[in-house]
């Protein structure tokens, strides 16, 4: 690999994501061992570098000779780049652009409720603001991709049709459940709380891919739902304490999925 001299990335240490990639840049021989700085104890010389709101949104990369930065995708391809000057070139071909620069915002402003973290928020944190719109497509992304893999995990058990459309309203009553319950005690937090909630849900669904290329008899996917469901409530009280929500959403949660199972006993 061919190291990139001269530059520092400034990455967001709370971040397992941030954490994993900058630290893999770094083994690989990309960086240099010390070309990454911690956002929240960056130098004073970086910060006047730096336009210091956009780099909590997008990861800044500064190069010392010039100190020219560039933020978010561009870092990436630049620091890839200067080991694969091919994987620059296909990556700067706009198509190709404009649809990792989407998936690279919706990552990157979705990024405290994919993991959340539990460390006090302060003025130094690198915390990323909120976007109404990459927000809204997250929570469309992992509600669509959930009620299709759940669907089809049932499909295979249960005989019926429209089992997809119907995992897909059952998200949506969930959503509007779980809306009610929070603005109701925490509108400030709705937003983050709810994409911490459909993280937890298509964590789930992720989990049972592999269960897709099983057969499993009935008893075996009232089993497996079990586990789902109360792996749902756990996570979703776990994340619920970093929020300091308290207990009011995992028991509005649990309500839910109390009334669904009458539901379906009746």
């Amino acid at each position: 690999m061919k190291n990139l001299a001269d530059h520092s990335l400034l990455y967001d240490k709370d971040c397992p994501m941030c954490n994993a990639y900058s630290s893999a840049f770094i083994k690989c021989g990309m960086l240099e061992k010390e070309g990454r700085e911690n956002f929240s104890d960056m130098s004073e010389n970086n910060r006047l570098i730096i336009d210091y709101d956009r780099a909590k949104n997008e990861i800044a990369l500064i190069n010392h000779q010039n100190n020219e930065v560039t933020y978010g995708l561009d870092s990436l391809l630049l620091i890839i780049g200067n080991s694969f000057p091919f994987l620059e070139k296909i990556g700067r071909l706009q198509p190709v652009y404009w649809f990792f620069k989407k998936l690279y915002s919706l990552i990157s402003y979705n990024r405290k409720v994919i993991v959340p973290s539990s460390k006090i928020i302060t003025e130094k944190s690198c915390v990323p603001s909120f976007n109404l719109k990459y927000r809204v497509l997250y929570l469309i992304f992992a509600t669509l991709l959930s009620s299709f893999i759940f669907g089809k995990f049932l499909s295979q058990t249960f005989s019926g049709n429209l089992i997809t459309e119907k995992v897909f309203l059952l998200m949506m009553a969930l959503l509007f459940w779980q809306t009610l319950f929070t603005k109701a005690f925490s509108k400030e937090k709705y937003f983050e709380y709810i994409g911490n909630l459909m993280t937890v849900i298509l964590i789930s669904a992720l989990i049972t891919i592999p269960f897709l290329y099983l057969n499993f008899r009935i008893e075996s996917t009232y089993y497996f739902v079990a586990f789902l469901l109360i792996f749902t409530i756990f996570e979703n009280l776990r994340r619920s304490r970093i929020l300091r929500l308290g207990y009011k959403s995992t028991m509005s949660l649990v309500l839910f999925h109390l009334f669904i199972i009458v539901f379906i006993a009746v």
